[in-house]
């Protein structure tokens, strides 16, 4: 089993755990305390550990209006919402660890505000922690569609790769096939040539045998025409 084939199974298998529909609950009325009061305002719970998600809180906390974060719990002033900013009043933010999950909360001391806006403002709060809760659980999702795709690039990629070594093997293939071809053409020509050979080779020590033979006749014939040669007196 390669590295990618692991991956994918890893991947469809964490996948098939994740498929369910996030559903975002704000929770109203959640008391905290704050410069020795009880203040009420709005909260949801969040999978995550704080550390994971305290990052994310903050800076949305930042498009609401100027944050302070040296403050325990973390301060917005001068906070926007639909392009009005309430110059009087202060936005109290807590983000804490509730074992696996993370408590995100947002609420207002009313005396801090003008009577006719803390109802208004309250409104804004609620809206605020859903709108968190949504974008927070959709850029996690979409992390999880941007892994999807790279694997799914990773497969595609892995893809072509196969396709472009079937295509070298087919072509590797042919030419084999044509050596082989050729190779048993020689074969065929190679035993062919051989028994010519052998043939002539016989042949060729048949008429060494016959010429040696001559030779020995031929001497003889010499011999005799010395010792002729010899008795003429």
């Amino acid at each position: 089993m390669n590295r990618l084939t692991l991956t994918l199974i890893c991947f469809l298998f964490c996948f098939c755990f994740t498929l369910e529909a996030q559903k975002v609950t704000v929770a109203s009325s959640q008391t905290e305390k704050v410069k020795n009061e009880a203040v009420e305002g709005y909260s949801i719970e969040l999978e995550g550990k704080r550390d994971d998600i305290n990052g994310f809180w903050i800076r949305f906390l930042k498009d609401i209006g100027k944050v302070r974060q040296s403050s325990d719990p973390v301060t917005i002033i001068e906070p926007v919402f639909n392009g009005l900013v309430f110059s009087k009043g202060i936005i109290y933010s807590m983000a804490k660890d509730r074992g696996e999950k993370t408590y995100v909360w947002l609420g207002i001391i009313p005396a801090e505000w003008e009577t006719n806006n803390v109802e208004r403002i309250n409104n804004e709060l609620e809206k605020a922690v859903y709108r968190f809760g949504v974008n927070y659980y959709r850029n996690k999702i979409q992390i999880q569609i941007d892994e999807a795709q790279q694997a799914l690039d990773a497969v595609e990629k892995q893809k072509q790769r196969i396709a472009n070594q079937s295509k070298d093997l087919t072509i590797q293939l042919g030419n084999n096939e044509q050596e082989k071809i050729q190779l048993e053409k020689s074969m065929d020509n190679n035993k062919l040539e051989n028994a010519v050979l052998k043939v002539k080779l016989e042949n060729n020590k048949k008429a060494q045998d016959s010429l040696a033979q001559s030779g020995i006749q031929i001497q003889k014939v010499k011999q005799m025409h010395k010792e002729r040669q010899r008795k003429v007196n």
